[in-house]
């Protein structure tokens, strides 16, 4: 979809294409959304997480070529040329990629060059420095005798390898341009007759034919046109036969002058005219450094010229001419001096026979900038390498297709449960550390977890379950174990749907070659158009299939499938992310740091000793009011019991958790000598006793509560979790005693979500019906405006045990006789309120109020509740 801004050259107008796009799909969400009913806590989400999709998708394409720049740049840094930035966009991004790969390619080819050079120059020098060390070895063995021919010897390597090295650091100075041009008229016979004169001192013994005109004058550089005009006599010197001159002519044409060197030996192949120009270059004859030529045409080529052989008039030999222009260019003669560049070299290892058997340590290079939401997240949450799987992103997809055709329209039931386990059994397919065993057990139980939204109408017990199930599992993949973990365990699943964007782009592989979406979009389009095709056919050939389609289709309208679509969405978003955090969890414990214990002991000990005696008098007071009675109670205080146990029942939940706390802050700052163990023991296992004791008085003062005005669901919520807490102290207790404090906090998790899943077993909202009938059977007490406020949970056992008329008037009002259609589906079957169903079919239901009164108020007079009771 990015490839169709690729025309565009400006890269402001394809921002600002993405910018209105971004408007248009939110704004049109937003409308369709509204228009079909769904609510803006799932419109507004979906519509801007699409949005940034969409925004994601046209941006792809407008960052890749920078992406991959940063990426071919790093392999640069490490020595690596050969990577090449691949786009088709014209505007500024896309001739920076043009200008990058050019620059990428010179790099490439002057490190092939530089890697070249180094080799044949190593090969090269070890010739002559070897023959040098045979010849000197032999003289300072006495082998040989120090006489002028054997020192003579020993001088030829040395000048071989001075001239080799002189051309070298010619060569290396014209390549790198720091040789400027001094351009001025040259009388070019008189140039020749010097450089002939200079080759026969050298040693040259063939003799040289000038027949150049002695007027004839050019414009160049004497001192570079020397170092041509020598190598070039040298060159055909080595190659012609004694008895043959070699033979240089001149002359001018049009708009340049030419030169002309021809000897007689045994000429040049075609195929080797150009080799020859290389760099240890040398023919088959053989001779010479294999640099002279090279620096020849390099002088050429700086005079704007060019010099290569060409075939000779007579037919033998080898010919080779210089091209020079009479006016030197511009350019050339004003050339200024460029610094060399230096560049990287990669990590090779030695060459075999390398004069050095030193190790050479590796070029540290700098790490590279990571990218933007690496660098956000940083150690925290590092992207795992080759982490990108399209079966996540399909798995998810599922997920979502499965919640907008069946959560859709319908309470918590059936559907809720298969698309969360759906969710679930994806996410733990894709944990790095599925194998774990406290990974596979938690994933169980967090399956178990989600079977309430099945067989409970109570949404809070079914909600709360469903949030002990995400907690236990987040807490699993991530490998929490602290407190401060279990934290960011939770912020992890939110925070992915940002983390994992970039993995998201990969797994979709929207930039770049060979991706897979169009063929998934393919696959897709083509299932979905044969199923529906098929499926229609059969449907109108057959009444049964018919029926099995209505009942697993849903009939559609055009805002049903509007809802339908953003449930999919928004169900999909949140399966992919969980599946993120635990393929890719973040490291949500740090290292552990020792923590200094305070250097004297009583800092520590006096505070928990003094939370222990205030311990202690609070339960010589609850003490005093057991055996002093009720009557003792309220002369000293004014209130009654029940009043009295209710009073304090909250703070005692709290002092409970904070004294959790305590024991945590002590056991930190503790030191670790042999006494500070034992006062640690003594002090805190003290203190957990009396706080095992005030969990007890907290549970005691519930039930007192409870037998005096009634049992509630939340009184029962709260008697577990306080329940829960004393059981966190006894598991503190223990591991004091035996060891094992890092295992406390998941231990508290896990029995904690197992409480809430025991709740849920237990039915609430049955329960405490029951206990309120049992309690109205006992005193003849009974509320029943609470019992109307409970879910259809407690349907049957109202209708079961209660008076018929008064059950009637109970769930005239219970929210059972409200169902919507929709929750006796296949996909909203619920127990909780199929078993209602079957209750209300058994009572007969009293009229509903009318202006001649309500039916029912002489129940409520009969409970002494005209106008209904509080419920608390």
């Amino acid at each position: 979809m990015s490839a169709a801004l690729d025309p565009v050259t400006s890269i402001k107008v394809k921002l600002g294409a993405l910018v209105a796009a971004s408007v248009v799909v939110a704004a049109l969400l937003a409308s369709l959304g509204s228009a079909a009913g769904v609510p803006a806590l799932l419109t507004v989400p979906v519509a801007v997480a699409l949005a940034l999709g969409v925004t994601q998708l046209l941006a792809a394409g407008m960052v890749a070529p920078l992406r991959q720049m940063t990426d071919v740049a790093q392999r640069m840094a490490r020595g690596d040329y050969s990577g090449r930035v691949r786009t088709s966009a014209t505007d500024e991004v896309g001739r920076l990629a043009e200008a990058f790969n050019r620059m990428a390619a010179d790099l490439e080819q002057v490190d092939a060059e530089r890697r070249d050079l180094i080799a044949t120059v190593s090969h090269e020098l070890r010739t002559p420095l070897a023959a040098m060390t045979a010849v000197l070895e032999n003289l300072a063995d006495g082998v040989v005798p120090a006489d002028p021919h054997h020192l003579a010897d020993a001088l030829s390597q040395a000048e071989r390898l001075r001239d080799l090295v002189a051309d070298l650091l010619e060569l290396s100075r014209l390549e790198a341009g720091v040789i400027r041009l001094e351009v001025r008229e040259v009388a070019l016979a008189a140039l020749v007759d010097d450089c002939v004169r200079e080759v026969t001192h050298a040693g040259r013994t063939t003799s040289y034919d000038v027949g150049l005109d002695r007027d004839l004058v050019v414009e160049a550089d004497p001192a570079r046109l020397r170092q041509l005009l020598v190598n070039a006599l040298d060159n055909a010197g080595r190659h012609s036969p004694v008895d043959a001159a070699v033979r240089v002519t001149a002359g001018t044409a049009d708009d340049h002058w030419w030169l002309e060197v021809l000897d007689h030996g045994s000429g040049l192949a075609p195929a080797d005219r150009e080799r020859v120009f290389q760099r240890f270059g040398t023919s088959a004859a053989g001779g010479g450094t294999g640099l002279g030529l090279a620096v020849a045409r390099w002088v050429a080529q700086l005079h704007g010229g060019t010099l290569r052989f060409v075939d000779p008039a007579a037919g033998s030999g080898a010919c080779l001419r210089l091209h020079v222009p009479l006016e030197v260019p511009l350019q050339v003669q004003s050339e200024k001096p460029l610094q060399e560049a230096v560049v990287p070299s990669p990590s090779h290892p030695p060459a075999p026979g390398s004069t050095t058997d030193r190790p050479v340590a590796p070029v540290q290079q700098p790490a590279a900038p990571a990218p933007g939401l690496d660098s956000l997240f940083g150690a925290f949450w590092p992207e795992a390498p080759r982490s990108a799987a399209l079966r996540v992103v399909v798995a998810s997809v599922l997920v979502g297709v499965l919640a907008g055709a069946t959560m859709t329209f319908v309470g918590p039931g059936l559907a809720w449960t298969l698309v969360l386990a759906a969710a679930g059994g994806a996410a733990y397919a894709t944990a790095r550390h599925r194998r774990d065993p406290f990974v596979v057990g938690a994933t169980a139980l967090g399956l178990l977890l989600v079977v309430p939204l099945t067989i409970l109408d109570n949404a809070a017990i079914a909600l709360l379950c469903v949030v002990a199930a995400i907690a236990v599992f987040l807490v699993a993949v991530t490998r929490a174990a602290t407190l401060s973990g279990f934290v960011l365990a939770g912020l992890s699943w939110p925070l992915s749907s940002v983390r994992g964007l970039p993995w998201f782009g990969r797994s979709l592989r929207l930039v770049g070659t060979g991706g897979r979406t169009p063929a998934l979009a393919r696959t897709a389009a083509l299932s979905l158009l044969g199923l529906v095709v098929f499926g229609a056919l059969f449907a109108s050939a057959d009444a049964l299939f018919a029926s099995w389609v209505d009942a697993v289709v849903p009939n559609l309208t055009f805002g049903d499938l509007v809802a339908r679509v953003f449930v999919a969405v928004a169900v999909f978003g949140l399966s992919l992310a969980g599946s993120y955090a635990a393929l890719n969890p973040p490291r949500v414990e740090a290292p552990r740091r020792p923590v200094e214990p305070l250097p004297n002991r009583f800092e520590w000990l006096v505070p928990v000793l003094i939370v222990d005696g205030v311990f202690l008098v609070f339960l010589a007071a609850q003490a005093t009011v057991a055996f002093g009675g009720h009557d003792y109670l309220e002369r000293t205080t004014g209130i009654t019991y029940a009043d009295y146990v209710h009073q304090g029942f909250g703070q005692l939940t709290v002092a409970t958790a904070l004294t959790l706390l305590v024991v945590w802050a002590a056991a930190r700052r503790a030191g670790d000598e042999p006494r500070d163990r034992l006062w640690l023991r003594v002090s805190l296992g003290l203190l957990c006793l009396l706080t095992l004791v005030v969990v007890a008085s907290a549970i005691y003062r519930m039930h007192v509560y409870q037998e005096a005005y009634g049992f509630t669901t939340l009184r029962l919520v709260v008697d577990v979790f306080e329940g829960w807490l004393g059981l966190v102290v006894l598991t503190v207790m223990v591991a004091g005693v035996v060891g094992g404090g890092h295992r406390v906090p998941r231990i508290a998790l896990v029995t904690g979500a197992v409480a809430t899943l025991g709740l849920a077993v237990l039915n609430p909202d049955a329960w405490v019906a029951g206990r309120n009938i049992d309690r109205y059977e006992a005193t003849g007490s009974l509320d029943l405006r609470y019992l109307q406020s409970l879910s259809a949970d407690a349907a049957p056992v109202v209708a079961e045990r209660l008076p018929e008329r008064v059950a009637g008037c109970v769930l005239q009002h219970l929210s059972t006789n409200q169902l919507d259609e929709e929750d006796a589906t296949l996909w909203g079957w619920n127990l909780g309120r199929e078993r209602a169903r079957d209750a209300l079919d058994g009572v007969e239901m009293p009229p509903s109020p009318d202006a001649t009164g309500d039916p029912c108020a002489g129940v409520y007079e009969e409970f002494g509740e005209p106008s209904g009771s509080a419920v608390g």
